[in-house]
């Protein structure tokens, strides 16, 4: 059974009084369907009324730590010795929206530039993946070890498919060429850290994605990791958080779908040629 630490139960504090309220607004969603304004405004409201709920019990747990936010003002630790923590409140906003039951809060802790702690929680299951560096990766009380699957015939894979706006929509199709046929199966469930924490569950055997926000990866990065998995760009670089491409996957098949990917974008740049 898994001992959490202190700064894992004031993080499950925090993302568990915020989740009531989120809950109770998704089971409404379905009711604002009837004109386009109605749940676009009712879904940015539910999202800053989640992080100002996190926000405040951190602030309260942990006074003079910094913020990363995806819909309110970062600001800065007080001191070297204060964390930052990094909050998407609803990863998965689109399901969200049409009432799929897929989506999670993500709640990371940096320390000198490193992702130390990380939950991601899906309120409408009641799951919560978990990790603390060098302490493991945990759903609940069950430890996380991410799959062994080597071949990659026997794998599946998730990605994150652009949509309309976003500036990897002409590349994304030589990607998903390259990679379908060398495997079992392709899944697209719309919540990046979802995905990453499924990685480290073994449910995935990986996970691409590119354009991604700190806030929607930092939580996942880490509960991949303490899970045995691998995580880099997609050459297999290390500055996911500040480009916003991901790779993870349980390692076995780590350089395999680099080289997949790096086939694609040679054939992305003979298009442009």
């Amino acid at each position: 059974m898994a001992l959490q630490s202190a700064i894992i139960n004031v993080m499950e504090k925090a993302v568990k009084k915020a989740s009531i309220r989120l809950v109770r607004d998704f089971n409404e969603v379905e009711h604002l369907q009837v004109s386009r304004k109605g749940p676009a405004d009712f879904v940015s409201r539910a999202d800053v009324r989640t992080e100002r709920t996190i926000v405040e019990e951190l602030k309260v747990a942990r006074p003079g730590f910094g913020f990363i936010l995806e819909e309110g003002e970062d600001t800065p630790p007080e001191d070297a010795t204060k964390g930052t923590w990094i909050i998407d409140p609803i990863d998965g906003t689109t399901n969200f929206l049409h009432s799929i039951p897929h989506f999670a809060i993500s709640v990371a802790l940096e320390k000198e530039g490193e992702i130390v702690a990380g939950i991601v929680y899906n309120p409408v299951t009641d799951e919560l993946f978990w990790a603390e560096k060098g302490r493991g990766a945990f759903v609940g009380n069950r430890k996380l070890t991410v799959s062994s699957r080597k071949n990659l015939d026997d794998c599946v894979l998730a990605t994150g498919i652009p949509f309309m706006g976003k500036p990897n929509l002409g590349t994304f199709p030589a990607q998903l060429d390259t990679i379908m046929p060398k495997v079992a199966g392709i899944r697209r469930f719309g919540s990046a850290a979802l995905d990453l924490a499924f990685v480290a569950a073994g449910r995935y055997d990986g996970f691409w994605e590119e354009n991604l926000q700190p806030w929607d990866i930092a939580a996942g990065i880490l509960i991949v990791r303490e899970a045995r998995g691998m995580v880099s760009e997609f050459d297999g670089r290390a500055k996911v958080m500040q480009t916003g491409q991901i790779l993870a996957t349980n390692g076995s098949i780590h350089g395999s779908v680099t080289r997949l990917l790096s086939e694609a974008r040679k054939i992305n740049r003979a298009k442009q040629i």
